[in-house]
């Protein structure tokens, strides 16, 4: 008898990012990449070597190791309304896993949940396997993808359960403002509706660090974690930070998942937040401003195309609307070797754009554009 998927992800396939990637050509150069290609830090890498060769490595609790949930909650607490302790942390294996424990210990079937469009593309997806009804608020590109006050008023019901926002955003990097944090606390007050705000690129800016919804609300739950900001996204490290009624039953759902999170991570990631981790970041972040000068005067030599740039993350987004729907240009690019990200794929509002990333080498920056360039004119 033929396998028969469960209802709840008969419907879900692979990204438009991981299809693209799987279809691309030997050789191509990967401008769709969602990850830094800095070596871990070696203050992390040295923490590890440490925990493997002289400390016992079993199970940690649920909710993570006490001295890593202690740094994480002095790492956030300046920014934030509530009283963060050890027990407002349940650290989880990466920020995906974070997502999808809050999204499972959140949502009833029929909740609805309000998603920025464009957004990260996973967060309608585990909406969806929860049983929640998807809505969106417009983060317009006729505005440069600022936030719209108006579309997220308009888009706030009787039936919302939960609000993301995501500031710098993935696809986009924009990040939000003191006074966009402000409206939203103002229009949530009173309604009992929670936020969950996805802050994993929020150290990678250029220029002032963004602000925190938590400086605002006191219905949010923070999700970060160490992938972006230390160049660890094959570690595994993310967090969930709230109140520690919530987080208790978000480390429910977490034990369920994966238990706990990889116990040599945890000890590394502790000395992220020391100063020589901090200066790791810092020294990354100077990095990654350079390259996105680099991608800037690259598309404004070569492709002469508008785009926009964000205050943070490492993506800029491409205006290719002249030469048709945004997957079929990204497809079409995969003939000149080079990976780029359709801004369909994040929502309406993406249609028309490419997601380009500037987090691999300036030369390899410089090579794809040109790439872009030659691909874009056999479309012509």
């Amino acid at each position: 008898m033929a396998f028969i998927p469960a209802t709840r992800i008969k419907n879900v396939r692979k990204s438009a990012i991981r299809r693209l990637y799987d279809s691309a050509p030997p050789g191509s150069i990967n401008l769709g990449l969602g990850e830094p290609d800095f070596q871990t830090p070696d203050v992390i890498r040295n923490r590890a070597v440490g925990a493997i060769t002289e400390e016992f490595n079993g199970y940690t609790p649920n909710a993570g190791l006490a001295d890593l949930r202690d740094a994480i909650a002095a790492y956030h607490q300046p920014d934030s309304i509530q009283s963060i302790s050890r027990d407002s942390v349940c650290v989880t294996s990466g920020v995906q896993e974070a997502m999808f424990a809050v999204v499972m210990a959140f949502v009833e079937p029929g909740d609805e949940v309000l998603l920025p469009d464009p957004g990260f593309l996973a967060y309608p997806t585990v909406v969806e396997i929860a049983g929640g009804k998807v809505t969106r608020y417009e983060m317009p590109a006729s505005r440069g993808f600022a936030f719209d006050p108006a579309s997220f008023d308009r888009a706030v019901t009787e039936r919302t359960k939960l609000v993301f926002v995501n500031s710098p955003s993935n696809p986009t990097g924009q990040s939000l403002t003191d006074d966009d944090f402000q409206f939203i606390a103002e229009r949530l007050s009173g309604t009992g509706v929670w936020v969950v705000t996805d802050e994993i690129y929020r150290e990678l800016h250029h220029g002032r660090r963004p602000p925190s919804l938590s400086s605002y609300y006191d219905k949010t739950i923070i999700l970060s974690g160490l992938s972006k900001m230390m160049s660890m996204t094959g570690w595994r490290i993310g967090w969930v930070i709230g109140p520690e009624d919530v987080i208790a039953s978000i480390t429910v759902m977490h034990l369920y998942v994966t238990s706990c999170a990889a116990t040599v991570s945890q000890k590394a990631a502790s000395v992220a937040f020391t100063t020589e981790g901090r200066a790791a970041t810092e020294s990354m972040r100077r990095d990654l401003m350079d390259r996105h000068d680099v991608m800037s005067r690259a598309i404004e030599r070569e492709l002469k195309l508008p785009f926009v740039r964000g205050q943070g993350a490492f993506y800029i987004m491409l205006d290719v609307s002249k030469y048709g729907p945004s997957e079929e240009v990204a497809q079409a690019l995969l003939n000149s070797r080079v990976i780029t990200v359709p801004g369909s794929a994040f929502g309406a509002q993406g249609e028309g754009y490419l997601r380009l990333s500037y987090s691999i080498a300036p030369h390899l920056i410089e090579e794809g554009i040109g790439r872009i360039a030659e691909g874009l004119q056999k479309k012509r």
